[in-house]
C-alpha cells in the first residue's frame, strides 16, 4: 500500500523517448502483485497452469518486460528481503483483508455477480517465496538482472538511485521518496488502456515521474518533515491518524523541528485514541523514532556491493521455462520473441553485456 500523498505529490506524465537506455531499479514485489492482480479471467479466477500453479506474475513479467525492453530501458528487478518488525501488524492486517475478499469473492459468485467477484478477487492475491524464484528464472533468460535487498525492496531501489546506479525507481508507492530517492517513476507496468473500476469507461494509463526536490520545495518541507507527514497520514510502518489526510497534515508539520512538536499540535482526541483490539494507539506513533530512523537509515546493500549486469535475452531458455514448464502457448512466446529480437536488430540495438 505505502504512504498516500495524493495531491501534494504533483506528477509529470513520461514520454517513453525518455526512459531509453535509462536503467530503473523496478519495486519487484510491487510489480508483480499488480501483474496478479490484474492478470485474471472474467470472473477472477486466477491464470494457472496444468498443475494449478497461478502463472499471472509471468505472464505479466515476460510481456510488459519485452515491452520495456523495446523502449530501450533497462530494468533492475529488486526483491525485498526480511520485512521489519515494524511492518509485522501491517502484513497481519492484509493477510485477514486477504481472507475477507476470498470470502465475498465466493458471495458475489454464487449470487451471480460477476464483476464485483473480480473486483474481490484481485484483494486475494499472494506471492510465495516459489512464485518469486519463478520469476528470477525468468528475468535470468530474459538478461535483466534481478537484486535481492537486505530488507524493504523499495529502500534499496532509492539507494541504486541515490548512488546513480539507476536513474530512477518504479513503484506506485510512495514511499520510495520517503527513503530519499531523488527519482521515481509510476505506472511503469500498468500503462496502456484501462477500465475505471465499476464503471463502463476507460483511461490511458501513461508513466509518470515525481522529483524528490521539487516536491520537497513546492511545500517548504525537508525530507524529515516529509517521513513526519507520512507518518501522520500512515505507511507500511503504521496506521496513521484518524482523521489526518495529506492536507491537514502538511499543516502539522509545517516549520516543526521535531516529531514531539507534531504530536503536541495534535488534538488530544487523536493523541489518546486507542484501538479496541489491542488498547495500543490507532495511529502507532509510540514508535515514531524507530519508524524515522529506518526511513532514515535502511538496511541496504551499499552501491559496491548491489552489483548487476545486463545480458541478452536466452530465447530457448525464454521457451522451455513458459511453455514446457508453464504450459505458456509456445506459438504467441516465440513470435513476442522473434518480434523483439527483430526490432533489436533492425534499431541497431544489441543484447550482449557490452553494448548494454
Amino acid at each position: 500500500m505505502g504512504v498516500k500523498l495524493g495531491d501534494l505529490a504533483q506528477a509529470r506524465t513520461l514520454q517513453w523517448s525518455e526512459l531509453n537506455h535509462k536503467v530503473m531499479a523496478v519495486d519487484a514485489y510491487n510489480t508483480l502483485y499488480q501483474f496478479l492482480s490484474s492478470i485474471r479471467q472474467a470472473d477472477g479466477t486466477p491464470l494457472m497452469d496444468s498443475k494449478g500453479r497461478m502463472t499471472g506474475h509471468l505472464t505479466g513479467l515476460f510481456y510488459r518486460s519485452i515491452k520495456w525492453l523495446e523502449a530501450g530501458v533497462k530494468p533492475v528487478f529488486v526483491f525485498d528481503g526480511k520485512p521489519p518488525e515494524l511492518k509485522r501488524k501491517t502484513l497481519d492486517m492484509r493477510k485477514e483483508r486477504k481472507v475477507i475478499a476470498e470470502e465475498n469473492r465466493l458471495s458475489a459468485l454464487e449470487e451471480g455477480r460477476t464483476e464485483d467477484a473480480k473486483r474481490f478477487a484481485q484483494q486475494t492475491s499472494k506471492m510465495t517465496p516459489e512464485m518469486a524464484a519463478q520469476a528470477k528464472g525468468l528475468l535470468d533468460a530474459l538478461g535483466i538482472p534481478p537484486l535481492q535487498a537486505p530488507s524493504e525492496g523499495e529502500a534499496q531501489a532509492a539507494e541504486l538511485v541515490i548512488s546513480g546506479a539507476a536513474w530512477a525507481s518504479a513503484s506506485q508507492d510512495f514511499d520510495s521518496l520517503l527513503f530519499g530517492c531523488p527519482r521515481l517513476v509510476r505506472n511503469l507496468s500498468t500503462t496502456g488502456r484501462r477500465k475505471v473500476p465499476r464503471k463502463n469507461e476507460y483511461i490511458q494509463v501513461e508513466p509518470e515521474l515525481l522529483e524528490l526536490e521539487p516536491l520537497l520545495k513546492a511545500h517548504s518541507l525537508t525530507r524529515s518533515q516529509l517521513i513526519w507527514l507520512g507518518m501522520l497520514v500512515g505507511t507500511d510502518f503504521n496506521k496513521g491518524v484518524l482523521g489526518i489526510g495529506p492536507v491537514k497534515a502538511l499543516k502539522l508539520v509545517a516549520g516543526a523541528d521535531s516529531f514531539k512538536t507534531i504530536i503536541a499540535r495534535l488534538p488530544e482526541s487523536a493523541r489518546n485514541k486507542k484501538s479496541e483490539n489491542d488498547g495500543e494507539s490507532i495511529s502507532g506513533l509510540e514508535s515514531w523514532e524507530e519508524i524515522e530512523n529506518f526511513f532514515l537509515h535502511p538496511p541496504v546493500l551499499p552501491a559496491e556491493q548491489a552489483k548487476f549486469d545486463f545480458r541478452g535475452v536466452d530465447e530457448q531458455k525464454v521457451v522451455s521455462l513458459l511453455c514446457n514448464e508453464f504450459d505458456f502457448s509456445s506459438e504467441r512466446v516465440t513470435r513476442t520473441l522473434d518480434a523483439f529480437l527483430k526490432q533489436q536488430k533492425e534499431a541497431g540495438g544489441q543484447t550482449s553485456l557490452g553494448d548494454w
